[in-house]
């Protein structure tokens, strides 16, 4: 097993593992988990011994979104910054700078940014070999552009999956929503900031199994299994015919405009509200009562 900062990745016979192991933060996105992941997916494309391969997460659940009290800790610690991005766009001390209401706000530096994210998100929709994701617990916020990248997704059927950051400083980056469960569900769900179950996912379409909680892996591996039998070149030629169509959809233009929009949500009025929320109350807080309304339980330390 291969370990880098944010994830594992292992591969054992056929099936190529890659695992986020954040478990203490929710397994939550920070400036160096989009680089770690595209640099895995590539491996794992590339290597011929691997049939498919298999996205999860350790710990309570499989990923709650952006880790913004790390983004923010940047600031105060500029030891912290990997030392490759320091003064880059991708630097988070930077962003955070750029995000400082008493500065000018530059909406491409931002985008700069959330492109490269979408475009390490995207490489497991463009991966060579099947990508199937195991979701247990919670899959929220930007949690979710890993899971609705991947080609499969097998989800307890007591987890959670959504984008609450859609009631307020948030859009979907990489703005699979609607080709993954359609236009009108897809507004169902943004409209509202509202999650699914796994057993609402699988009803909706967007699950392709949502096992009881102690069953999930064994359907899991079961499903990786049955992939594996095929040869790669079947599965990858059937891999690009199947997302052949969506990119016939348009989806590269919807994604920049989404990344686009995840920008100029951070700048609204409202959003600017939530950020002085959050340096007052802390980003727990500013989450919890954002979505208390909604019913929603518990406290969040990301972004979902």
């Amino acid at each position: 097993m291969e370990r880098a900062t944010t994830m594992t990745y292992e591969r054992a016979g056929r099936i190529a593992r890659i695992t986020l192991d954040r478990p203490e933060r929710g397994n939550a996105i920070t400036s160096a988990m989009p680089r770690e992941l595209e640099a895995f997916v590539e491996r794992a494309s590339l290597d011929p011994a691997v049939h498919v391969i298999a996205l999860a997460g350790n710990g309570k659940g499989f990923c709650g979104g952006y880790d913004l009290d790390e983004w923010a800790e940047h600031l105060m610690d500029d030891k912290r910054v990997d030392p490759a991005l320091a003064g880059t766009v991708l630097d988070p001390a930077v962003q955070a700078r750029n995000h400082d209401p008493a500065g000018t706000w530059d909406p491409v530096v931002d985008f700069q940014m959330m492109r490269r994210n979408v475009r390490a998100f995207m490489a497991l929709f463009h991966a060579d070999k099947p990508v199937v994701c195991r979701v247990h617990g919670f899959c929220v916020a930007g949690g979710t552009d890993l899971a609705l990248c991947s080609d499969l997704l097998v989800i307890a059927a007591d987890a959670k999956i959504g984008y609450p950051p859609a009631r307020v400083w948030g859009s979907p980056t990489t703005a699979l929503w609607a080709h993954r469960v359609g236009a009108m569900r897809a507004k169902r769900l943004l409209f509202t900031g509202d999650s699914l179950s796994g057993r609402e996912a699988l009803d909706w379409g967007l699950a392709t199994e949502a096992p009881e909680p102690e069953d999930l892996d064994s359907r899991f591996e079961a499903l990786l299994e049955r992939i594996a039998r095929l040869p790669v070149n079947q599965l990858v030629m059937m891999k690009l015919l199947v997302n052949g169509t969506l990119a016939a959809d348009g989806l590269h233009q919807t994604q920049v405009l989404g990344t686009v929009f995840d920008g100029i949500t951070r700048h609204t009025p409202e959003g600017f509200a939530f950020q002085a929320r959050a340096a007052e109350a802390g980003f727990r807080v500013a989450v919890r009562e954002r979505d208390e309304p909604f019913g929603d339980a518990g406290a969040s330390t990301h972004k979902g």
